[in-house]
């Protein structure tokens, strides 16, 4: 109970000093989303539609843990916890919009972008000279998953007859399944295949994504462009690392039968540990820095049309894959691109396969 009480509340607190932060840690030439001219970063629209974002955040982040606290207090249920945090995240995104919908207007009244000189600058050694994709921060995962190939080999024989395959919030068992290779190596299988999903995210994110280059200083956004790519891919690499940890650890407690209160906490505290400085670490560097390169006098394109709400962007002349996020840390998809259809229908039927070999037994 206290377990899931303290997870629950370390991730509303998490999602809540993201959201607050996010203003401050994204571009300033696209403010929720809308892009602006550098000179109207500071416009007073942008200003206070921050200030007014920031309040309604804040204010719905103590409702939502109000929320969470009588949904206990009536049920007394801990797994509807985490309702008080999917609470949060709608609230959230019904800020951004507002605040989006607000600067957008703006703009268009104000004609921010009359009489400027617009461009588009193009890393064009990203293809001759692509930085390295580091395969090395790859190896704990597979030395994390091996290992637990050796010791589930290993402790077959000797396994119990009735594994249990999931745990309760309590850390009470309540999915017991025959012992079989598939259901014994359940988690294996997970490991292999988010392992293979994110690796392929991270090599996309090298070699398939479009960076935004900064055309009133094209030399400095590229560089930092190619820095804040290969923090990405590393730190999904990392995270990899401590998700394949979280499935080790859960099945020693399969294989052991190993009951305990704390049994979530072996995937969970892994994973938010390599969300977290993930997090950090991107938010650290999410913006570009100033190198003292001369500005060009360019501007960049004004490209509101293909970005539906500030977040979601469609762009079917536009081939790649993924595009950095106006709103948020890392990348998004090109949802204009066939690929990306075929990406998440095979991360559903992935996440079907991996349901079905967990549970099937």
């Amino acid at each position: 109970m206290t377990v899931a009480i303290v997870l629950s509340s370390v991730l509303l607190a998490l999602v809540l000093v993201l959201a607050l932060a996010l203003p401050s840690i994204n571009s300033p030439t696209v403010p929720f989303g809308v892009r602006v001219p550098a000179q109207r970063a500071e416009d007073p629209t942008v200003v206070r539609q921050t200030r007014i974002y920031r309040w309604r955040v804040l204010v719905s982040g103590i409702v939502a843990a109000g929320v969470g606290v009588v949904i206990y207090g009536v049920t007394g249920e801990t797994l509807l916890l985490p309702l008080s945090v999917l609470v949060l995240v709608g609230v959230w995104y019904g800020c951004f919009f507002l605040a989006n919908h607000e600067i957008r207007a703006a703009k268009t009244a104000g004609g921010w972008y009359q009489g400027l000189h617009q461009g588009i600058a193009v890393d064009t050694a990203l293809r001759t000279d692509p930085p390295r994709f580091p395969w090395l921060w790859l190896a704990p995962a597979l030395i994390v998953t091996v290992a637990t190939v050796v010791i589930g080999v290993i402790s077959y024989p000797s396994m119990p007859e009735i594994l249990a395959v999931h745990y309760g919030a309590k850390g009470v068992p309540n999915r017991l399944v025959a012992k079989s290779v598939g259901t014994a190596f359940s988690l294996v299988f997970v490991q292999i295949g988010v392992t293979a999903l994110l690796v392929g995210i991270a090599a996309a994110i090298f070699f398939r994504s479009r960076p935004d280059i900064d055309p009133a200083h094209p030399a400095g956004s590229a560089h930092w462009h190619r820095r804040y790519m290969s923090l990405g891919a590393k730190a999904l690499l990392g995270l990899v690392a401590m998700i394949d940890l979280g499935m080790l650890g859960s099945s020693l407690l399969m294989w052991t039968g190993t009951v305990t209160s704390w049994a979530p906490l072996v995937i969970v505290l892994p994973i938010l540990a390599a969300v977290v400085v993930a997090v950090v670490v991107l938010a650290r560097n999410n913006r570009e820095q100033d190198e003292g390169e001369e500005d060009t006098g360019l501007t960049h394109r004004e490209d509101d049309k293909y970005w539906r709400g500030g977040l979601f962007y469609i762009n079917r002349e536009d081939h790649t894959l993924l595009v950095p996020r106006r709103f948020g840390l890392g990348w998004t998809l090109n949802f204009g691109n066939p690929r990306a259809a075929m990406l998440l229908a095979g991360v559903v039927a992935l996440i079907g396969l991996l349901i079905t070999l967990r549970f099937g037994g």
